[in-house]
This record gives structure tokens, sequence and C-alpha cells, in this order.
């Protein structure tokens, strides 16, 4: 529960600091005063985004700070999943510069606005003016059915699964698609794969085929020109064979005068070996080199055709060419095996759809389960706050089709007096009747919930009298069992507090602020003999006053 609320420097709020106690309390305040200011505050504290034209001083850090007693809620699991070190006494505080500049800690502890709206939803619910009107949403609808059935875990686990599901979904008609245009395509996709294929490529051989045919074209200039070369190196009289070998015996004769004799011998006689060798080889090479117009021609052949092949694909090396067939390979691939993983998904979509169908029947039994003893239990409360005649209906229909929340779909209806028409909710309550309802619902699911704090801003909308006497005796009971704050301008509600704070505007010298101020005894008696009857307090009112405090 809320147990202190400190606001610094917001709207029209200097500084207030108030201390809360369990049961019911109320606050009160003339319009205007700053009622929904102080709501807009805690509203940050629990992760709303930041307004920073609403900080009161530029120059100052808008500071807004709440302590809550959260031993008994079991929250030290939630603490641990979000990494924040758990207090039974937990601080909350939100800072919020002018310069757009917004941080939050919990315990100290710095933490995104995710996190602390996630913590918040563990500790209050504020009811705001305007949420009564979502009891003709069927997302509302749904929520408060969902919540008395305890279907929150099952809904998590289905939209999971529905997630899922949609993704196959999307895999499937992706692969459709792409099926489609493979199938236009296969056919001309398949030729030049088998073109490609037929041409046996292989890295590196354009530069061989290309060296291959340049040899078969000059046979006989190859032929020429090794035979000089080999007559150069081996001929008796003139050739450098012979010519190196007489030179080596010259210097053998002299090797033992120095050393340098000797090794010039000695690289004679190596020059002497490898042109031995040379020769060898130019003698091979000439053995070698034949005319053979039929492999010429075949080359040629097989050049042009990658020639061709370069030049249709818009390919600068075989390389390229090898890419490009296997980019064909994939493509022939996906149509010839489309089917096949179709298949696959299609059974995959199948077996999610088997798992939520599943969940989606225990999420309708369920609800199927509460909805009458929740009904029974909203008429007896509207009967109490005079709307005896009232009738609820709830249809739950359970479709094929596969929404947000499972495959029903729901609709509330209601019959507001004696042999009336149901209508749906938003078209049958008027704006009294749906403030009843609200409280009524909201009574049940504080019943059912083990939320910490309430806070109504307004609920009394629309109703006076008895009627506003019955509700402030539901909203006191409420108290019981939960921390309960009533904003309220009726003084039949006002009454019924165990607490009560005055939230009003006060005019300095050069601002007008914010104050609240708590209420006792005598206090209590002349705000509620004003809000009876104005700014000139009779006895009568007074006494009326006293009355319904006692």
């Amino acid at each position: 529960m809320l147990t202190a609320l400190s606001i610094k420097n917001y709207a029209l709020i200097e500084d207030i600091n108030i201390s809360l106690q369990e049961g019911f309390t109320i606050i009160t305040g003339e319009t205007g005063a700053g009622k929904s200011i102080m709501l807009g505050a805690l509203g940050l504290l629990l992760g709303n985004r930041a307004d920073y034209g609403s900080i009161r001083d530029s120059q100052k850090k808008c500071v807004i700070e709440g302590s809550f007693n959260i031993s008994n809620y079991k929250l030290k699991e939630f603490f641990e999943t979000e990494d924040l070190d758990y207090e039974a006494n937990t601080i909350i505080r939100r800072e919020i510069l002018a310069s757009g500049k917004s941080r939050a800690f919990v315990n100290d502890t710095p933490v995104n606005l995710s996190s602390l709206n996630a913590l918040g939803e563990y500790l209050i619910d504020i009811h705001s003016q305007h949420e009564t009107l979502s009891l003709g949403n069927n997302d509302y609808q749904f929520q408060v059915i969902d919540t008395i059935a305890g279907n929150e875990a099952a809904i998590l686990e289905y939209r999971q699964n529905l997630k899922e599901l949609k993704k196959l979904q999307k895999r499937a008609s992706n692969l459709l698609e792409e099926q489609a245009q493979a199938t236009k395509e296969y056919d001309y996709n398949l030729f030049l794969l088998n073109e490609l294929d037929e041409a046996k490529l292989q890295p590196g051989m354009l530069e061989e085929l290309e060296e291959r045919y340049e040899e078969l074209n000059n046979v006989e200039e190859l032929t020429e020109r090794l035979g000089e070369a080999f007559n150069f190196a081996s001929q008796e009289e003139i050739g450098s064979l012979s010519t190196l070998k007489e030179m080596r015996a010259s210097l053998a004769k002299i090797t033992s005068f120095s050393s340098n004799y000797e090794k010039l011998h000695e690289r004679v006689q190596s020059v002497i070996i490898e042109l031995d060798d040379i020769t060898e080889e130019v003698a091979s090479a000439m053995d070698r080199v034949e005319a053979n117009p039929e492999e010429l021609e075949a080359t040629n052949e097989k050049l042009q055709l990658i020639y061709n092949l370069q030049k249709k694909h818009n390919a600068g090396t075989i390389e390229e060419l090898l890419e490009i067939t296997e980019e064909l390979r994939e493509k022939v691939s996906v149509s010839e095996n489309a089917e096949t993983a179709l298949s696959e998904i299609n059974e995959a979509i199948g077996n999610k759809k088997t798992d939520l169908d599943k969940i989606a029947d225990r999420l309708h039994q369920n609800r199927k389960k509460i909805i009458a003893p929740f009904i029974k239990e909203t008429e007896k409360i509207l009967a109490e706050l005079g709307m005896p005649n009232a009738r609820l209906r709830i249809d739950l229909d359970s479709q094929e089709e596969f929404f947000v929340n499972g495959k029903d779909q729901l609709s509330w209806y209601l019959s507001a007096n004696k042999g009336g028409d149901f209508k749906e909710m938003k078209k049958a309550a008027s704006g009294g009747e749906l403030s009843r309802i609200m409280l009524a619902v909201k009574s049940i699911l504080a019943a059912q919930s083990n939320l910490p704090t309430i806070i109504f801003d307004e609920i009394d909308t629309g109703v006076s009298g008895d009627i506003a006497q019955k509700m402030g005796e539901i909203l006191q009971k409420m108290g019981n069992s939960m921390q309960v704050i009533a904003i309220t301008h009726l003084p039949q509600i006002a009454g019924k507090g165990s607490s009560h704070f005055k939230i009003f505007k006060e005019d300095s010298a050069d601002a007008t602020v914010t104050r609240i101020r708590t209420l006792e005894s005598e206090d209590r008696v002349e705000e509620l003999a004003m809000m009876l009857g104005g700014n000139n307090i009779s006895e009568s009112a007074r006494a009326h006053a006293k009355a319904l405090l006692n």
C-alpha cells in the first residue's frame, strides 16, 4: 500500500508531503484545486511519460517520491527478475528536468519506464473519470472476465502461440509467392543451368585452354624457333655447349694457381650443367610439338563456348560463371522442392492451430464457469446501489477464427429497467448508471485480486442522495481488505472515509500554489457542511455533516 507521497515542483504544486493510512481515504477539494494534478504526479511515479511543461520552476528539478509497504504482496520474484533490491518498504522516485531528461529509481536503483510501469501494475489501480466509459469497450470487458477467471497465464501462453502461428503463416505465404515466381522462370532457369553444367567448367580452365590454343595455332613457328635454340646450344663447332666445354678445359689447367681460378672453373661447370638441362627440355618440347587440327578445332570451340557464356551472363571469369551456376541451381531447387517445404510448414501450422485450440478452449471454459456468478454478484451490488431491476447479460460465443484473446466473442448487455430490452452496455446505461456498474465491477475485482491500492477519481459522477450513501458503504467495505482512496465531491461518500485530505489553492505574493492538509474532527465537519450547503454554512448543514460522519 501507499504509505507516503512527496511531490515537489510539479505544476501548481510547490512542495507536498502526505502520509497515508490503511482503509478508506477521502480526498476533497473544489474543482480546479489540483486533485487531477496530484493524480498526474502519481501517474509519473508509476511509469507514465513526462510532460516537461508541467515543471513548475524550470531552474529546479521536479521530484516525486512514494513509499510503498509491499511486505504482504509476494513481489520478491518480480524484484529478482528485474534485478532490483527488494525492500519491504520500497521507495520509488521520479526526477524530471526541464532540459528533457527524466530518471526513475526503485530503492535508489535506476530503472527504465517499462520496469517502473510493470511494478506499478502490482501496486496501484488508478480509476480515472473517463475509464468508466471503458465498460462498453470489448477489450476491457475481456480484461474483467479474464481477471476473475484467472486466465492471465493462459492468455500469455495463447498470445505467444498466436505470434508463432502468424510467423508460420507469413513464411507459408512468402513460400507460395516464391514458388509462383520460380514456376514462371523454372524452364528458362533449368535451360541455363543445363547449358552451364554441360560446359563442365573448372576454375583456371580458361587460361589453360587459351595457352593450348596458342600452342596448337603456332606449331610451325614453335618447331622452327625451338630447333634454332637447340642448334645454338648443341652444334659441335659453334654450339654454346661445345664452347663452354673448351672454356672449362682451359680453366682446369690453371685452377691450382689460385682459388679465384678454381671458382671460375666451378661457375663454368654450373653453367654447362644448366645449359645442358635446358637443351634437353628444348629437345623434349620439339618432340611434343606437332600439328593436330582436330584438337585445335575442339579447343577453339570450347573457348568460344566459354566466351559466349561469359557474354550471356555478363561474367568476367570462370569463377563468376560457377557462382551463377549455383544460384541457378538454387532457384531450380526452390521450384522442385517447394511442395515439400510448403507441406512441412503447413504441417507446423496445423500443429500450432491444435495447440491454440486447446488453450482457447481452456480460456472459454474458464470464462463460461465464472460468468453466471459474476452476473449474480454484479446485480446484487447494483440492487444495493439503487438499480434493483438492472439485469446484466454476457454472451460468450466461440468462433472459428483466432482472436487476440482466444476464439471467443464477448458481449455485455444491460437492461436497466424492469421489462426493458437488453442493449449493448455503452448504449443502455446513463452516466450515473455506468458509474454504479463500474463500482460494482471494481469491488468484485478487488475481492479477487491482491492489489494493495485502488484510487477512484470521481467514481460518483452522476449519482447523489441515497445512492451516494450506498456507494460510500461499498467503498468503505472495500477498504477493509485493501487501501482505497477516493476523490469525491459528494459528502455522503466523504463521510465514510477513515481519513480525509483536502486539496486547495492558495495565493501568495507572486504565485498560486496547490496545497493539501489532513482534516480532523471539526475540520471534517466544516468540510462536509460546506459540501452540503456551500460557503455559507448553516447549523443544519453542520448537524447533517456530523450525522454523516457518525
